[in-house]
């Protein structure tokens, strides 16, 4: 064999023995960097593939032939597709979204709805707010815990309403979708849950220090309806009722602070607020007691959570967001 033919044989050992998981990409470019300066003739060049919404890398070696030009080399570990050849259409054929590093199919993005949407956001909201989770979570290649597992599974099949085996297995039956592939799809809930529970506690315990009064606990009462209802006192609210013009809707309820009508926070317990404009027609209410925020595990856990969404707010003002309608 030539000398460049050993180079080669090697190149291929390289190559199928790197790492292929991004978390790892320092580390294979330390190893190639290694190799390099094992055989300086070659000026090697490694070059990462960094595969759409996967976790998954694919390298090609480019190597100085003596003979002048260069020699691409790709070795595959598993399927044996060379990623030149698989993604040789547009890369982003069959792509909904990018979202920063997170390539999203329209596949996965009707799963995703299926799975995960809320009524309290639009479609392309919710998709973008996972797809940021999915960045955070790429790298993520830390074992998940049976239980976090179960949780994810149980939190999936409640939202969709499969209470049983029988049911989950029609459901997938009904979507394409393999038992390997919903295994699959429920640990990337599990990593994003994890996520959450973890930059929560993090941030919790600032967001109580700063945003305090925010985590009060209140107890009130509101009135809203499409007409002002006056109450000189808190006790003439639930009088007035009986004489309300068209439909009103009456709570009573606790609330933390920043959750209440934007027009009863911070108000005086035993006062009368409004009748003001409120959304789509007027509100009256009263506070009925507030207690001051405490450092317990329940009022940390919605810091954490206001916290935690003020971060998402933040994170998507910073990402680049690219839409393939075409």
């Amino acid at each position: 064999m030539s000398d460049f033919g050993a180079v080669l044989e090697s190149a291929v050992e390289l190559l199928r023995g790197l790492p292929r998981r991004r978390a790892h990409v320092d580390a294979a470019r330390r190893t190639a960097a290694e190799w390099t300066a094992e055989n300086p003739g070659t000026d090697a060049q490694l070059v990462v593939d960094l595969r759409p919404g996967t976790p998954v890398v694919d390298y090609d070696l480019l190597l100085a032939h003596p003979d002048g030009g260069t020699v691409a080399l790709t070795a595959p570990a598993d399927e044996g597709v060379p990623w030149l050849i698989e993604h040789s259409t547009h890369w982003a054929a069959g792509q909904l979204v990018s979202v920063d590093q997170v390539h999203l199919s329209v596949a996965q993005a009707l799963t995703m709805l299926r799975s995960l949407s809320r009524t309290t956001m639009s479609p392309h909201d919710e998709i973008v707010e996972q797809c940021l989770l999915l960045n955070e979570v790429m790298a993520d290649d830390e074992p998940l815990a049976v239980e976090d597992l179960q949780a994810a599974a149980d939190e999936f099949r409640r939202g969709r309403g499969l209470h049983d085996r029988a049911a989950t297995v029609a459901w997938l039956e009904q979507v394409g979708m393999s038992l390997p592939q919903f295994e699959e799809y429920v640990g990337g809930i599990a990593r994003r849950r994890r996520f959450r529970r973890r930059k929560e506690a993090e941030l919790a315990p600032a967001c109580l220090a700063t945003r305090r009064a925010e985590f009060a606990r209140v107890r009130a009462l509101w009135v809203t309806g499409p007409a002002p209802l006056a109450a000189a006192a808190p006790a003439d609210l639930i009088a007035s009722l009986t004489a309300a013009a068209g439909e009103v809707q009456a709570i009573v309820g606790d609330r933390w602070e920043y959750e209440l009508p934007e027009p009863l926070r911070g108000a005086e317990p035993g006062s009368v607020v409004g009748p003001v404009r409120h959304e789509k027609g007027f509100l009256t209410g009263s506070v009925i007691e507030r207690r001051p925020a405490e450092d317990d595990p329940a009022t940390l856990a919605a810091a954490g959570q206001a916290a935690f969404n003020a971060w998402l707010a933040e994170r998507r003002e910073r990402a680049s967001i690219e839409w393939h309608w075409s």
